[in-house]
């Protein structure tokens, strides 16, 4: 058995308790837009719009706040670099307008919006993952939603 070599091949459960695997976890629900508890459940229900509660597990969506981070993600990760590219194009080759419109307009449009929705699940199951939430907002969550279960928004598999 290999119980001590920390592979590849470990059990799911097992693997998820290294920085390595959560990564890896995160990566994987947030591509494929699955549920960060259990694996199965839908994250989205539409292109951008985050479900109520995980129709598996319950997990309850609440606690994710991913705001603005898809698209500053998206602009640094995609459309900066696509700028210098387009200006490259314009520098070195001095095209017609019309070419911008058909390839650098199309292409930024594109590198931009469509990683989007993985950009925000992976935000998303990081923030399950690492049980991120706001400093100091505990007392206030349990308060809005009038019960100490949601004391931690992003906390435990007891919640349902």
């Amino acid at each position: 058995m290999d119980n001590n070599n920390g592979s590849e091949n470990a059990a799911p459960d097992t693997a998820r308790s290294t920085k390595d695997d959560k990564l890896k976890w995160i990566l994987r629900s947030g591509w494929k837009g699955i549920c960060p508890r259990c694996g199965e459940g839908h994250m989205f229900k539409s292109w951008l719009k985050l479900t109520d509660k995980c129709e598996v597990c319950g997990l309850d969506y609440r606690f994710a706040a991913p705001d603005d981070g898809p698209a500053f993600f998206s602009q640094c990760i995609v459309a900066f670099p696509l700028l210098f590219v387009v200006v490259w194009l314009e520098v070195a080759y001095h095209p017609p307008f019309w070419v911008h419109l058909v390839f650098s307009v199309p292409l930024m449009l594109a590198g931009c919006i469509l990683p989007l929705r993985p950009i925000k699940g992976w935000l998303v199951a990081s923030q399950y993952v690492n049980k991120a939430q706001e400093a100091g907002t505990e007392g206030l969550w349990a308060k809005l939603h009038g019960s100490e279960d949601h004391a931690s928004p992003a906390g435990s598999d007891k919640r349902d």
